[in-house]
């Protein structure tokens, strides 16, 4: 018969088994400790309803800018709150990229109203337009015949605007939708302005108040705009590129001066 072991026995023994790495105490059944323990059952999701024909795609309103626009232009009731509506107008990425906002330069009260296509790089960092060698040419070919936009008498004064207020990203040509969006402005800059004759410089000017190209054949051929006489002509950047065309704008320029005297 085995004598029990007494409690400085059972602690030397229990030592022991833990010197030699025995850590869990063994039961009287066998347990499996990798055993994964069975999930419980799974209740089956119910299936999603089978639409009966395809899903309608939703339309996204979108907005008409060129009807804002032409909300915004009239508006103002003076050239001071066409430029704050022009400004807060958002129809135009060209307002996120562009550094200035170019309204316009001269005297209002001017008989005489330029129209140019848009800022460049120049007028983009002054804030005016028509500013660089293009403007100082236009300066020059209308002096010659008694006109500047320095002068506050209105007789022999100039007003300047562009198409658009703000430069399109690397000098490019504004597309069709952007001349759209700010051609109810720059009418209303004319009705505003209100003066004796209107000069369209370019392309982009033609396209805005005539929805005519072709500046070559236009020019020097008076035409209309708002009930106003209006005269093409070359925008003072071609006439740098090619200077035999001075002569044609020599030409123009003397019928503006003969069309003011008549009008005087």
């Amino acid at each position: 018969m085995e004598s029990a072991l007494d409690w400085h026995q059972a602690k030397a023994l229990l030592e022991w088994y833990v010197e030699l790495g025995v850590t869990d105490a063994v039961a009287e059944a066998p347990i499996d400790r990798y055993e994964l323990k069975p999930e419980p059952p799974r209740t089956p999701a119910a299936p999603a309803p089978v639409p009966e024909g395809p899903t309608p795609l939703r339309e996204v309103p979108r907005t008409d800018w060129v009807a804002v626009a032409k909300e915004h232009a009239a508006g103002a009731g003076s050239l001071e709150a066409l430029a704050e509506a022009m400004q807060a107008y958002d129809g135009s990425p060209l307002k996120k990229g562009a550094r200035s906002f170019v309204f316009s330069d001269g005297n209002p009260a001017a008989r005489v109203m330029i129209v140019g296509e848009g800022p460049g790089a120049e007028e983009d960092r002054e804030g005016k337009p028509f500013v660089g060698p293009a403007g100082r040419l236009l300066d020059q070919m209308f002096a010659a015949i008694g006109l500047n936009r320095a002068t506050p008498d209105a007789q022999n004064a100039l007003y300047i605007t562009n198409v658009l207020p703000y430069r399109p990203p690397g000098n490019r040509n504004p597309t069709p939708e952007e001349i759209a969006m700010f051609t109810p402005f720059l009418l209303r800059h004319i009705e505003l302005a209100d003066p004796d004759i209107i000069i369209p410089m370019g392309n982009i000017a033609l396209t805005a108040l005539l929805d005519r190209q072709g500046i070559t054949k236009l020019r020097g051929t008076w035409t209309e705009v708002l009930g106003k006489p209006a005269l093409p002509m070359f925008h003072p950047s071609y006439l740098l590129r090619n200077p035999i065309s001075k002569r044609e704008a020599w030409a123009d320029l003397l019928d503006i001066q003969a069309k003011l005297r008549a009008k005087t």
